[in-house]
């Protein structure tokens, strides 16, 4: 497709059905980051320790990473408006659940140590529905949107998401700084509840692949050999994988807001959102301004950049310098994510995208759990800065290891 003819990210917002699930799937993240946000900030206030901020991440990272194979199987031979709306109504119960750990007659009769536990479990649950959930939601765009508006669609929903990330991580700063966890999990219940109501108005889908024509594990190999044989899908993932396993620095922000730099549940929940306020930035340039050349090589230098942000908000102990580092690796982020997910949109069947949006949300989405867990570890064992730098530094060579190892990618574009 020429340049002159490629469709404006503006023109998908009159599909109404792509209008109602981006609407509903920012409700739903804006839920989503209110729980990490509160979460990190309720154990670290119970526990003062980062390895028990760590161990929210491992056990969501567990069941979304063991089901994520057998997720995209169930997707691809489902009506994935259908499988939204009920993982909707778990979360929805799950929220309930923390809700309940809220109220004072619960507090009152358990002890920290059985909250944080009883949290943790509540979490594992989560995991389990965000291994269906996830890809889900990034299978269902192919199918609400034409093959070339794909790369606008997936720009703008990227966008969206990012705008309910900053709203959510900020809403529950100042909630955590102006009320109770009472309300902070009313209000996320609500929020859940207007995401299903979106969900429901779009129509049901299409399934790709029928019940009976493929055994579950014969499906889930079908997935994987094709995400390993195409270079360019592989090695987008891979290298998004391990840096977002090193570059998890924001696990720490609870610590670092608490005791580093003083900055209270305001300044928390701000610091939290300044990686996402620099993606929803870089979205909205993309959006006036989208990549059309050297994709490859601009998602190696912007991983690296990525890592030198982690670098100097780690030793930085001053609250603005650390929040326009972690802007700064928002804006890097951005890039990084429209980049990896337009290659995936494009070079992935329609028959196989509940499968490869599996094996995508188990290298990426739950390496950011699994990096959380790996930040509270390290912050462990060799202390909470120590750990950031050691994450940035990684993250570079890793950039560095791609650049070699995959020339396909370095020269890839679209």
């Amino acid at each position: 497709m020429t340049e002159e003819r490629r469709p404006t990210a503006w023109e998908v917002l009159k599909i109404k059905e792509y209008r109602n699930f981006v609407t509903g799937r920012f409700f739903y993240i804006i839920a989503l980051r209110m729980v990490t946000t509160t979460l990190g900030w309720r154990i670290y206030e119970i526990t003062h320790d980062p390895l028990a901020i760590g161990i929210i991440g491992l056990s969501e990272f567990i069941p979304a990473f063991v089901l994520a194979l057998y997720a995209g199987h169930v997707i691809d031979k489902s009506d994935k408006r259908l499988l939204l709306l009920r993982t909707t109504v778990f979360y929805l119960l799950c929220v309930a659940g923390l809700l309940t750990l809220t109220f004072s007659s619960v507090v009152n009769s358990l002890k920290n140590h059985w909250i944080q536990w009883l949290t943790y479990t509540i979490v594992f649950v989560t995991g389990v529905i965000r291994a269906f959930a996830g890809p889900a939601l990034n299978a269902i765009i192919a199918q609400i949107v034409p093959r070339e508006k794909l790369p606008s669609a997936v720009t703008l929903n990227t966008s969206a998401f990012l705008s309910a990330s900053v709203l959510g991580h900020a809403t529950a700063g100042f909630l955590i700084a102006h009320t109770s966890y009472l309300v902070i999990f009313s209000v996320v219940g609500v929020f859940v509840v207007l995401a299903w109501l979106f969900f429901y108005t779009i129509a049901p889908k299409q399934i790709m692949v029928a019940s009976g024509e493929k055994r579950t594990w014969e499906s889930i190999r079908e997935g994987l050999t094709f995400v390993f044989r195409t270079r360019e899908v592989l090695g987008a993932i891979s290298l998004d994988l391990f840096a977002v396993l090193f570059g998890g620095a924001v696990a720490m922000v609870p610590v670092y807001a608490r005791d580093i730099l003083k900055a209270g549940p305001i300044g928390f929940g701000w610091l939290n959102a300044a990686d996402d306020i620099g993606s929803m930035c870089m979205m909205i340039a993309l959006t006036i301004w989208p990549l059309r050349r050297k994709q490859g090589l601009i998602l190696l230098y912007v991983v690296a950049g990525f890592g030198l942000g982690i670098i100097v908000f780690g030793l930085s102990k001053i609250y603005i310098l650390s929040w326009l580092a972690l802007l700064c690796t928002g804006l890097l982020d951005g890039i990084s994510v429209v980049i990896r997910g337009t290659i995936v949109q494009l070079k992935t069947p329609d028959a196989m995208r509940g499968r490869v949006s599996a094996v995508n949300s188990m290298f990426i989405n739950s390496s950011n759990e699994l990096g959380q867990f790996e930040s509270g570890l390290v912050a462990r064992l060799m202390g909470v800065v120590p750990s950031v730098v050691f994450g940035g530094c990684m993250t570079i060579a890793t950039a560095v290891t791609t650049w070699f190892a995959a020339p396909s990618l370095r020269k890839m574009e679209y």
